[in-house]
């Protein structure tokens, strides 16, 4: 049995995507309300019954507006700034930045929108 959490986040921010067919809108730059959600996971609850305070994900608010709000992805991104490549980058930040109060809790994945219609999410795990 596992119980699982997730907080969302949101910033600004622009990017252009290459390798494009000609005319496809998104090589031209333009921006996205992104929307990130951290997700944890734990065998076990701690505290009052917490996975993980929701305020101790906060750090991730934080890095997301120094890092990324108002700018321009494709500035500093090593990878090209799809939702998927993005996903990536911040599971990697949270899992090396966010402290988890108990041993059985990890970040299980993190999941980012450029619109309220998608989502792309990272997991570390393979999938089956």
């Amino acid at each position: 049995m596992s119980y699982t959490i997730g907080k969302r986040f949101s910033f600004e921010a622009g990017h252009h995507l290459g390798g494009l067919p000609e005319g496809h809108k998104c090589a031209r730059p333009h921006g996205h309300s992104y929307t990130v959600e951290v997700i944890v996971t734990a065998g076990e609850l701690t505290g009052p019954g917490f996975v993980s305070d929701f305020a101790g994900l906060d750090p991730l608010r934080r890095h997301l507006a120094e890092a990324f709000d108002h700018r321009m992805l494709n500035d500093f991104m090593d990878a090209e700034p799809t939702s998927e490549n993005l996903a990536r980058v911040l599971f990697g930040w949270c899992a090396a930045n966010i402290a988890l109060p108990s041993p059985s809790a990890a970040i299980a994945a993190v999941r980012v929108s450029e619109t309220p219609a998608t989502w792309a999410e990272y997991r570390p795990e393979p999938v089956a």
